[in-house]
This record gives C-alpha cells, sequence and structure tokens, in this order.
C-alpha cells in the first residue's frame, strides 16, 4: 500500500471523524459514509484496507450491546454463514478485481443503501430459509468487493418487520459475520498490511471521537433533516462512483 502523506492523514482522519458523526447520530452509515469521502482521493483497495478496524470494532460492539445475542445467533446463523463464505471468497480475488469494477460496486453499493432508505423500500420475503441464503450471498459478494454489504441485509429485515432491539442485534450480528472474513482475506489477498492496520487503528480513533460528538449532535438537530441530507449526499456520491467506474 503506498504511504499516505501527511496531507492524506489528515484528510483520512477528517473523513472517519465525520463518518463516525453519521453513525453515532444515525446509528448506521460507517461504511457507506467512509467509502464515499475515502474514494474521492485514494483508490478503492487502499480505502477498503483503512475501513477493516472501524467496521470491526463498531459491529463487534454492537453486536455485543444488543438484547440477547446468543437468540439472534441461533435465528440468524444461516444467515450469517452465507455471508460469511461468500464475502471470504470474494474478498480473495479482489486484487484481480479491475478498479473500474471496485469504483462501480462502491457506487452501487451506496446508490442502494441511500435509496432504500430514502423510499423505504422493502423485498418481498417470506421467512423461507432460502431468502436467508440468496440475500446473504449476494451481501457478501457486494460486500466483498466493496466493503459495505449492510443494504440487502438491512432491506431484509425491514421486509421481516422485526423490531426495533430485534433489528439492532440481528445487524450487529450480520456485519460482524462479514468483517472477521473479509479481514481475512483481505490479508491473505495481501489488500491489508501491518502499515495499512496502523492507519486503520488511526481511523478507528477518529471514528469513536465523531461516534460521540454524533450522539451529542442528536439532541440539538433533526434527525429527519439530517438523514435525508446524508442519504441524498450517499446517493449523489454513489452516482459518480459509477459514472467515474464506466468513464
Amino acid at each position: 500500500m503506498p504511504e499516505l502523506s501527511l496531507t492524506l492523514l489528515v484528510a483520512v482522519f477528517a473523513v472517519f471523524f465525520v463518518s463516525g458523526i453519521i453513525k453515532g447520530f444515525l446509528g448506521i452509515g460507517l461504511p457507506a459514509a467512509a467509502m464515499a469521502f475515502l474514494t474521492l482521493f485514494i483508490d478503492p483497495r487502499t480505502a477498503i484496507s483503512l475501513m477493516v478496524l472501524p467496521i470491526l470494532f463498531t459491529n463487534s460492539l454492537q453486536y455485543l450491546r444488543a438484547p440477547e445475542p446468543r437468540e439472534t445467533a441461533r435465528e440468524y446463523w444461516l444467515f450469517a454463514l452465507a455471508i460469511f463464505i461468500s464475502i471470504f471468497i470474494t474478498s480473495l480475488f479482489i486484487n484481480s478485481v479491475p478498479t473500474a469494477l471496485l469504483t462501480v460496486s462502491i457506487g452501487f453499493a451506496m446508490v442502494v443503501f441511500s435509496l432504500q432508505l430514502l423510499s423505504g423500500v422493502k423485498l418481498p420475503v417470506t421467512d423461507a430459509r432460502i431468502w436467508q441464503v440468496g440475500v446473504g450471498v449476494f451481501a457478501g459478494v457486494l460486500g466483498g468487493l466493496s466493503s459495505i454489504w449492510s443494504p440487502p441485509v438491512a432491506m431484509y429485515l425491514l421486509a421481516r418487520n422485526v423490531d426495533k432491539d430485534k433489528f439492532i442485534s440481528a445487524t450487529g450480528f450480520l456485519f460482524l459475520a462479514g468483517c472477521l472474513p473479509l479481514f481475512a482475506g483481505l490479508v491473505i489477498a495481501g489488500v491489508v498490511t501491518y502499515v495499512s492496520l496502523a492507519k486503520s487503528l488511526f481511523g478507528l480513533i477518529a471514528v469513536l471521537i465523531g461516534f460521540r460528538c454524533g450522539e451529542i449532535l442528536r439532541g440539538y438537530v433533526s434527525q429527519q433533516l439530517f438523514r435525508r441530507a446524508v442519504l441524498t449526499a450517499f446517493l449523489i456520491m454513489g452516482l459518480r462512483l459509477i459514472v467515474t467506474g464506466f468513464a
């Protein structure tokens, strides 16, 4: 991974700080926000390597603090397994994937993420296990290419009308299920190194500071207005990435 200059390190810190604010304010959107801004000035593979520790730590924390984590694991183990296997296999080949395809994949994930939350579109799913496998594989492939696998997961859970506590617990579990194989696959592929981990730790510190600021900000700003502004920005940046990838 190429060394980042001091200017880029400051920019990376700022990106993760802002992403932490969004996560603290909305409870979602950390990978989408970080990838949206990081890909403005560094290549997608480098951006993904910097995302490892912030994603792993925040999702571990979310799952472990959620109510009834064991019950969630029993209910969604097949979903998690589908994500685990597909994201690991996909991430192994990330160095073979053209940069343009990575850019388009990230843009596509961001567009789906923003449109789904802005419109409230839900999948017509049933409780059949095949839905967990199918959505899990799709989420894993998307995550292995872009580090963003939350849109299909969130759409599935919203379509099942799970309650708030179960949604938090399930997303924490399923996001964590993708973090571990993504990390392993990127290490094996040579994308994650000791140097990138040190910089990822730098990003984690910024995320945690921003997260706390987001929690405080939540009490002073209209959540609906902030949410729509952030998601609209995601949509625009996602479309930009898609156009850039095809250019």
